[in-house]
């Protein structure tokens, strides 16, 4: 009996394990019960789709791998040159003898270390190009959803997909992948060294490999939970900063620093108690895989010492000085490759939740796609037609009902009518930034679901209200990467639109700093860049949605001008409040409740004296009690 006693007390040091774990468990389920984070994906889906960015590298990993063998060898070699060690120096210690086998563990640590630094340089260079081009699948995927699909999901969220969450699963391709390998092959190798080292000794370590299965297996769920919490919070944080630094002149002007700083520390501070709770779960994790690791050694100890003095056998092998230091070296190696698993499951866990997190955004089917027989349009006359058109952005809310107008080619038309009437709704759907319910859509009477999307917008050239300029210069935001243009063909363009007024007054002429969103600008000279971005990329439809509004009395002189200028190259679409900008228009279609109500010239309209015949005389009236 006393043979298997220490056998026994494992088991019962085991059992108190057991119930500290329950107990944790049951906090641990109290901590993470109300997750309620989005559609989970199974590690096995994550992994399969991971490991496509890692299949290009096939070969680069097969060489990591070969370099890793020779670590796994030193790993599984080094106790038993120990053991020799300790045994020769017991013996006989013959000096030559001696040296010889310092020499073989010498030479193999310098070979492991070798290989760990080529290891580790390898990985990182593969890692590295997988991360990049995991940012331009996500970002490449972004950019093809659609505006309806981009308005509902909050900048900072997209922001921390493309920018945060790759990091996060960098760690899994340059660490995490081949040391799960490696630590894998590790404890096979160790396993069958002590097996044929001493199976009695391998057998009381073996005791505690099934308590260890299972806190790992239980905690991995905690894990992941504590970790979708954690980029949960940390997103809101995220999308909450990216939209109050947008709109802090707002929150100045208003006075409302005090209420903002309130939201931001309640966000602060949840992402403070899940961090915690993630802290929590890998702080009982961690020591639990020590202590067994601990216990382990106290019972070779034990064992090894008592067979040393008493001259016994456990479970009839005997047991010498050099298999209790061969064992003490081989169970740290055992350990220590899930002890350090165990250090790196916040990274995997936090890899994993990352990727679930990008691979949701990417599994966002696009809303606006290109039919199979979609064509490509070299170039279009600017013919437009609507047929009975019906659109809604919600169900059942329709915003445009049963419009339908004819555009010819070159023609400029105007849309005018109350806000909320359709009117940009219109120039959105002729681009397909949406698609229609109901009716058709003509541009050169094709059908616009037959033409692919980027063949269809790169013949529009849009000029909105609220212009917006990228972090740059000049050059570059009228540009937009368009290659192949001179300067003198840019400033052409420039002073086509009349924007080479201002541009010659600067410094540094195009090549003048642009700021974040052009702020450094006025709204009028904005307004100047963006007619000549539209006209240096030679569309042959232009829309102009407000393009006048908020622009004082000089730079509206100028815009006019342009306009009359950018009439002659192709079909104008123009949303316009102020009716004088519109007097010339061919056509004027007059919008009310999503329907025509009235179109025709300008003349024609007011000889009508309808609805737009009271707009212009309200306008009018107005205008002249302004300048009295």
């Amino acid at each position: 009996m006393d043979e298997y006693l220490p056998l026994l007390i494992p088991g019962a040091v085991i059992g108190v394990f057991t119930i500290l774990f329950l107990a944790a468990y049951f906090v641990l389920r109290q901590r993470t019960k109300n997750d309620t984070s989005e559609r989970r994906m199974t590690d096995s889906e994550i992994i399969r789709r991971l490991l496509r960015y890692a299949a290009p590298y096939k070969k680069q990993f097969a060489l990591i791998f070969a370099i890793m063998l020779v670590s796994i060898v030193y790993d599984v070699a080094s106790p038993l040159i120990i053991a020799e060690i300790q045994g020769t120096i017991k013996a006989s210690f013959e000096l030559s003898q001696l040296f010889s086998l310092v020499a073989l563990y010498g030479g193999m640590l310098v070979v492991s270390m070798v290989c760990t630094y080529f290891q580790t340089l390898l990985l990182q260079k593969i890692g590295q190009k997988i991360l990049s081009q995991l940012r331009l699948d996500t970002f490449t995927h972004i950019e093809s959803l659609s505006h309806e699909q981009l308005n509902n999901i909050p900048v900072g969220k997209l922001v921390t997909r493309v920018s945060n969450d790759p990091n996060a699963i960098s760690y899994l391709f340059t660490n995490i992948l081949v040391t799960l390998v490696k630590n894998s092959l590790v404890i096979i190798g160790v396993l069958i060294a002590m097996l044929m080292l001493n199976y009695a000794l391998t057998l009381m370590v073996l005791c505690f490999v099934p308590f260890l299965v299972i806190f790992t297996l239980v905690f991995q769920k905690f894990s992941r939970h504590v970790h979708r919490s954690v980029n949960n919070t940390r997103t809101d944080v995220n999308t909450f900063l990216s939209e109050n630094l947008s709109g802090m002149k707002i929150t100045q002007i208003f006075n409302q620093e005090g209420r903002r700083m309130s939201d931001f520390l309640v966000r602060s501070k949840k992402l403070e108690r899940a961090k915690f709770s993630r802290t929590f779960v890998f702080g009982i994790f961690r020591p639990m895989v020590y202590m067994l690791f601990v216990t382990s050694n106290l019972f070779l100890f034990y064992i090894g010492c008592k067979g040393y003095i008493q001259d016994t056998t456990f479970l009839g092998q005997t047991i010498t000085s050099e298999i209790v230091v061969a064992f003490y070296m081989y169970i740290s190696k055992f350990f220590n490759p899930i002890q350090t698993l165990a250090e790196q499951f916040d990274m995997l866990e936090q890899s994993f939740a990352s990727a679930e997190k990008i691979f949701l955004i990417m599994d966002m089917v696009p809303e606006i796609q290109d039919e199979p027989d979609a064509m490509d349009l070299d170039e279009i006359q600017g013919e437009i037609e609507f047929r009975d058109v019906w659109f809604a952005y919600k169900p059942g809310e329709w915003v445009l009902k049963g419009v339908s107008f004819h555009v010819l080619p070159k023609q400029t038309v105007a849309f005018v009518g109350a806000t909320g009437s359709g009117k940009t709704t219109i120039l959105s759907l002729i681009c397909r930034n949406y698609d229609i319910q109901k009716g058709q859509i003509l541009i050169d009477g094709i059908d616009i679901k037959k033409i692919k999307i980027a063949s269809l917008r790169r013949h529009f050239g849009q000029m909105l209200q609220d212009v917006f300029l990228f972090s740059g210069d000049i050059r570059s935001n009228i540009l937009l990467r368009m290659e192949g243009v001179s300067d003198e063909e840019v400033m052409e363009a420039c002073r086509y639109v009349n924007a080479d007024t201002f541009i010659n007054r600067l410094d540094n002429g195009l090549d003048e700093v642009v700021r974040e969103r052009g702020n450094n600008f006025s709204a009028g000279q904005r307004q100047l860049l963006s007619f000549a971005r539209t006209i240096i990329h030679k569309p042959s439809v232009m829309i102009l949605d407000e393009a006048t509004a908020n622009i004082d009395t000089e730079t509206e002189v100028l815009i006019q001008d342009s306009l009359e200028k950018m009439k002659n190259i192709g079909t104008m679409l123009i949303v316009a409040h102020r009716l004088s900008t519109i007097q010339h228009s061919d056509n004027i279609i007059l919008l009310s409740h999503g329907q025509i109500l009235e179109q025709g010239s300008h003349q024609q309209l007011l000889h009508l004296k309808g609805r737009y015949y009271q707009l212009y005389t309200l306008q009018y009236d107005k205008q002249q009690l302004q300048q009295s």
